[in-house]
């Protein structure tokens, strides 16, 4: 199998050569073009001046052809042969009256010459009277050995292929390198997602350019970082469930065993102990349960409208006692003029339920919770607001990690640490979404964002 640097390369070397292939064939005819007409003129000139000069002095064209070399012109051969001399020139010369006088080719002089055939001819003029004209057919002079253009021809020929090569050479080194340099990426990556392969998570690459090959790294980068941090919290949440289950599954299995060996007599508070813990142990089973719905999205909401304000006083309501005993005074506040929300009643009495008992944890006596509703842009804020020892600027942005507990006392108390992570996941399961804001001393606000049914 190629590699994708050997196919880049192949791929500039192409490209480079194929340019510099067409850039030689283009210089080379233009330059022989240019030359050849160059030479065409320089040799037109000379032939003309060398007619005229003969005509001046004879007062005609008699005698043209015996003294042609007398006078710097030299004939081309009549069988046309290249190889047998150099210079020569092929032409062909027509009197005033359009009589040919002279020509290189057989059979032509003394023939009549028509006007369409004399466009192309140069005038021959004495004294600005016409003497006749000049038809120039010049010889492939390229084509005869150490001729001037010859010579010439071969050397920019040369020059030519030697350009080429080098053109070659070139594409062929910057071609290589930038393949490599391209593909350096796209090595490393192949590399980091090997580490991976064999559980090195985490594994970033460097990023080098800022092209789709380094967005490519660095989404590989934020990606591994993710996958690293997923996997520490599933480590460390399926470590955390399995201490919240022996919790009480050892306080069971202990009273179970004094209970059968006779160690322990059966008593009611021992029978509301075990109750106690097998509570316990079904509410951390019933929470699991509802994140893992929520994760694969098949928790299930049976969505009725209801009033704000409505939902507000029941919560309130099923608190109340609990509020007295704590001396925290629990009210609301919001008005009956609120629109309806559809929503799942007893999902969202569990969200309430789960930030009502949170704000009695952290609520001193003597302290206040609102339950309040407002309306906002395209639906309804609710917010649980506490008069409590609030949250610490660290412990915000984790408040609903699962198993996440900011203070060490929440281990102690029976919780699970599930309780905010699953409101949240009802609210999003709703198409809403929970905040908090908090300032230490100074208690806390979360708030509650769903669209108006």
């Amino acid at each position: 199998m190629r590699s994708i640097t050997f196919k880049l390369t192949i791929a500039f070397l192409l490209v480079g050569l194929t340019g510099a292939l067409l850039a030689a064939v283009f210089s080379w005819q233009r330059t022989r073009t240019a030359f050849s007409q160059f030479i065409l003129n320089q040799e037109q000139q000379t032939l003309v001046d060398n007619l005229l000069q003969y005509y001046q002095i004879n007062g005609s064209w008699d005698g043209l052809d015996r003294n042609l070399r007398s006078f710097g012109i030299a004939p081309f051969p009549s069988d046309n042969r290249h190889d047998s001399g150099r210079g020569w020139t092929r032409f062909t010369l027509v009197g005033s009256d359009r009589t040919v006088v002279y020509s290189n080719l057989a059979g032509q002089t003394g023939q009549r010459v028509s006007s369409s055939e004399l466009e192309n001819a140069f005038p021959l003029e004495v004294n600005s009277q016409g003497i006749g004209w000049l038809l120039l057919d010049p010889a492939p002079r390229d084509s005869i050995p150490d001729s001037p253009e010859q010579n010439f021809l071969s050397n920019v020929n040369s020059a030519t292929l030697l350009s080429a090569l080098i053109a070659t050479a070139l594409a062929l080194t910057i071609g290589g390198l930038l393949a490599f340099t391209m593909t350096r990426s796209l090595r490393e990556l192949t590399e980091a997602t090997v580490e991976i392969a064999k559980g090195k998570l985490g594994k970033q690459v460097k990023v080098r350019s800022n092209d789709e090959l380094g967005e490519l790294a660095r989404s590989f980068n934020r990606m591994s970082l993710d996958l690293e941090r997923a996997t520490q919290a599933r480590r460390q949440m399926t470590a955390d469930i399995a201490h919240d289950l022996r919790s009480p599954l050892s306080v069971i299995t202990g009273y179970a065993e004094a209970l059968s060996d006779g160690k322990l007599e059966g008593t009611p508070e021992v029978y509301a102990i075990l109750h106690q813990e097998t509570r316990h142990l079904s509410r951390l089973i019933d929470d699991l349960r509802t994140l893992s719905l929520a994760d694969a999205g098949e928790l299930q909401l049976t969505l009725q409208s209801i009033q704000p304000l409505s939902l507000l006083e029941q919560a309130a309501t099923r608190h109340a006692l609990a509020a007295q005993q704590k001396e925290i005074v629990l009210s609301v506040d919001a008005s009956d003029n609120l629109p309806a929300v559809q929503v799942d009643f007893e999902r969202m009495a569990q969200v309430l339920d789960n930030l009502i008992l949170n704000a009695f944890r952290y609520t001193p006596a003597q302290g206040e919770i609102t339950l309040a509703a407002r309306p906002s842009q395209g639906g309804i804020l609710i917010q649980v607001r506490d008069t409590g020892s609030g949250i610490a600027a660290a412990d915000l942005a984790h408040i609903f990690d699962r198993f996440y507990r900011g203070d060490a006392s929440r281990s102690q108390n029976g919780e699970s640490g599930l309780g905010l992570a699953i409101a949240k996941s009802i609210i999003e399961a709703h198409g809403g979404t929970i905040a908090v804001e908090s300032v230490p001393g100074q208690g806390a606000t979360f708030t509650i964002a769903l669209k108006a049914s």
